[in-house]
C-alpha cells in the first residue's frame, strides 16, 4: 500500500497507512507485556484492598483517592469493578476497602500496585494548610476459581450478619443483609456488603476466605503457588513503592523503577499503566 500510494503520489493514502503502523505499534507493545505474565494466577481475577494508615483522617482520604484511582483505571479498560466492602473514616474517606476487579489479566497487572503508596500535600483538614505527608496500603491477591480444592470446615468459621450501611452511618437498606465470616484457626476476616441479598454477600465473601486461604497457603509451600504478595511493611514512611506529590511540586514517582511523570491529575484519573508496564518489565 505504501509503495502504490507513493508511485500514484496519493498523500492521503499515506497519513492513513501512518496512523494504522501507529496503531499497530501500539497493539504489539500491548501484546507484548503478555510475555511477562507466567506466574501461575496472572490471568486471575483479582482482589484488591486498601486500608489507610500513618496520617489520620488526611491518610483515610487518602485510602479514598486511590480507591477511585484504581476503580477509573479498571474502567478505562472496560473491566467490571465489585466494591464488596467499607469501611469509612470518622471525619472523612476511608479506613478500608476492597474490590473485585474482573478483567484478562487482572492479577497479573494489579500484582505490581501490592505496597505501600505515599501522599505529600498541603492538607485540607489542617487549619494551618500545612504540608502532609500520608501512607496506605494496597494488597493484591488472585480470585480463585471455587473448583479450587479449598476445604472450609463449618467448625472453623463463624458467620455474623449486620446492617450495611454507607457514609456518615446512613442505612443501604433495613435488613442484616450484609456478611461478615471469620476463619477461626487463623483469625481471618473478610465483609462483604454490596449485593442487597444475604446469600449473595456470602457466597461473595466466602469466594474472598477462599482466596486469602489460598494465599496462606502458598506462604507455607511456596513450590506449589509462588509469593502472591511482597514482604508486609509497616504503613509507613520508609516503605512506599511510589509517591504522589502535590506540594511543593507535581510528582509521581515509582521508587522500584525510576518512573516518573508530573501529570498528577492524570495519575489519580487512572492512568497507570506506564508504572505497571515498566515494573513488569523490569520485574
Amino acid at each position: 500500500m505504501i509503495d502504490i500510494s507513493i508511485d500514484e503520489k496519493d498523500n492521503s493514502s499515506i497519513k492513513e497507512i501512518d496512523k494504522t503502523i501507529d496503531q499497530l505499534n501500539t497493539d504489539i507493545e500491548k501484546l507484548e507485556l503478555f510475555i511477562y505474565f507466567k506466574d501461575k494466577y496472572d490471568s486471575s481475577e483479582a482482589i484488591l484492598t486498601i486500608t489507610s494508615g500513618a496520617g489520620g483522617t488526611d491518610a483515610q482520604d487518602w485510602a479514598l483517592m486511590l480507591l477511585r484511582m484504581y476503580q477509573r483505571w479498571g474502567e478505562t479498560k472496560g473491566w467490571k469493578i465489585q466494591l464488596i466492602d467499607i469501611s469509612y473514616g470518622d471525619e472523612a474517606g476511608i479506613k478500608s476497602a476492597t474490590l473485585i476487579i474482573e478483567g484478562d489479566y487482572a492479577y497479573g497487572y494489579l500484582k505490581s500496585e501490592i505496597g505501600i503508596h505515599r501522599l505529600v500535600r498541603l492538607s485540607p483538614f489542617n487549619a494551618n494548610h500545612k504540608r502532609q505527608t500520608s501512607f496506605a496500603a494496597v494488597d493484591v491477591i488472585p480470585e480463585i476459581e471455587s473448583t479450587q480444592e479449598i476445604e472450609i470446615k463449618d467448625e472453623d468459621i463463624r458467620i455474623d450478619t449486620y446492617r450495611a450501611s454507607g457514609a456518615g452511618g446512613q442505612h443501604v437498606n433495613k435488613t442484616d443483609s450484609a456478611v461478615r465470616i471469620t476463619y477461626i484457626p487463623k483469625n481471618i476476616v473478610v465483609q462483604c456488603q454490596s449485593n442487597r441479598s444475604q446469600s449473595q454477600n456470602k457466597e461473595t465473601a466466602m469466594k474472598v476466605l477462599k482466596s486469602k486461604l489460598l494465599e496462606e497457603k502458598g506462604k507455607e509451600e511456596r513450590k506449589k503457588i509462588g509469593e502472591l504478595r511482597g514482604d508486609q511493611k509497616d504503613i509507613a514512611w520508609g516503605h512506599q513503592i511510589r509517591s504522589y506529590v502535590f506540594h511543593p511540586y507535581n510528582m509521581v514517582k515509582d521508587h522500584r523503577t525510576g518512573t516518573e511523570t508530573s501529570n498528577v491529575d492524570k495519575v489519580m484519573d487512572g492512568d497507570l499503566d506506564i508504572f505497571i508496564e515498566n515494573y513488569l518489565k523490569r520485574k
